[in-house]
């Protein structure tokens, strides 16, 4: 089967797209470039939702499913490093997780099911803002669906995709079930007493217990899981001290922890909080912990997996689609969304070579052949579950 074409005019907006990137909550040329086009589509369209978001709303003559469609607006703070035409143009901000790539897929198909017309059903469209995190700041979807994004009422089925270099472009991933993993981030502050280097044990050294509770946290956490278990930890932060001849009063980490499990996750996070409670304690150190960025495990519903299998094989292939059997550790806030109904997550791969460079790389790209084929593959799964809908066989 040959690989779908990929429109030119798709090809240019994911160019320029890489070219002008924004960062969190401040996508405002690119949620205004993404209203343009699904308005002159025949969308109705909603702006300024959560912030910088943005919702558009196709409804057919007839009642019929509702189903939603989601992608991401920003970019990373990161320097773009690739010598192409369509680099960045903004120092320090770049699509190096494929943002540009899941907009114009979405937008793609939001144009070509327009064009071909909703005589039943409805489909919303949703540009989300602000999906890269940092600690303890504030999730795009939560701010999306607190502000009314779906006060027109909740999907029948959620969709959306996430550009994967583990996959070569014109091939797209379904995780059987978990397409992303849990998140916990975490900071940890122990709070000592100050004091000359020369008299130690006048102070109580927060440097020394955030010592302890690195490697403390690390043996907890390997000695509290089993092996069928499938977690991340990571402390990725270290702050602390102001001398070399000063007793550190104050010190802090920050981490994540990523879960497939709910029951891990309980277990480990418990585990967390009794290593750091028991360090501060021996140590004589006040404790301050903070968990942030909470975010619940993307759970693909069993009915839409089996859809996006039958339907992309009969799209792409049944070669160019490729079962994902061990969930990746990776996290997403389309989880909010995936909460409120049956929901899928879908790999697009993007890689034209190998090695390929991985998502969050400052050389980050993809080959483009890649946006043919998710909009083919997309396209044919909504309009497949528009004909038959969740609940009827398949």
């Amino acid at each position: 089967m040959s690989a779908p074409e990929t429109p030119a005019h798709l090809v240019e907006l994911r160019r320029r797209l890489h070219r002008e990137p924004e960062l969190r909550f401040a996508e405002h040329r690119t949620a205004a470039l993404m209203a343009e086009r699904v308005a002159a589509a025949g969308y109705r369209v909603r702006t300024g939702v959560g912030g910088t978001g943005v919702v558009a709303t196709l409804t057919g003559s007839a009642p019929g499913p509702h189903l939603l469609l989601r992608t991401d607006l920003d970019a990373l703070p990161v320097q773009d490093a690739k010598t192409v035409p369509w680099a960045s143009v903004h120092p320090g901000v770049t699509h190096a997780c494929g943002h540009d790539v899941h907009m114009t897929v979405i937008l793609g198909v939001a144009e070509r099911i327009a064009a071909e017309g909703l005589p039943a059903g409805r489909l919303t469209v949703v540009f989300q803002p602000a999906e890269e995190r940092p600690f303890g700041e504030p999730s795009g979807a939560e701010a999306m669906l607190a502000d009314g994004a779906l006060a027109d009422g909740t999907p029948d089925a959620i969709l959306g995709l996430h550009a994967w270099p583990d996959l070569p472009a014109g091939t797209i991933g379904v995780d059987e079930r978990i397409a992303m993993a849990s998140k916990d981030a975490f900071s940890i502050g122990l709070r000592g007493k100050g004091g000359h280097a020369a008299t130690p044990s006048r102070g109580r050294d927060a440097i020394l217990g955030i010592a302890e509770l690195v490697s403390g946290l690390h043996a907890a956490i390997a000695r509290s899981v089993d092996a069928g278990d499938l977690i991340a930890f990571n402390i990725g932060t270290v702050h602390g001290g102001a001398s070399q001849s000063v007793v550190a009063g104050s010190a802090e980490v920050t981490g994540t922890l990523r879960t497939v499990d709910a029951a891990v996750r309980a277990r480990l996070r418990a585990v967390i909080e009794r290593v750091a409670a028991g360090i501060a304690a021996a140590g004589e150190l006040g404790l301050d912990l903070r968990w942030a960025d909470e975010m619940p495990a993307i759970v693909n519903d069993a009915r839409l997996v089996r859809r996006a299998h039958a339907v992309g094989a009969a799209t792409l292939g049944a070669e160019n689609v490729r079962a994902i059997a061990v969930p990746p550790m990776t996290a997403d806030d389309f989880a909010r969304f995936a909460e409120l109904g049956p929901a899928l997550y879908l790999k697009l791969g993007v890689a034209g070579g190998d090695p390929w460079p991985p998502l969050h790389a400052s050389t980050f790209d993809v080959d483009e052949r890649c946006i043919g084929t998710g909009v083919a593959a997309l396209h044919a799964l909504v309009r497949d579950l528009l004909a038959r809908p969740l609940g009827e066989a398949g």
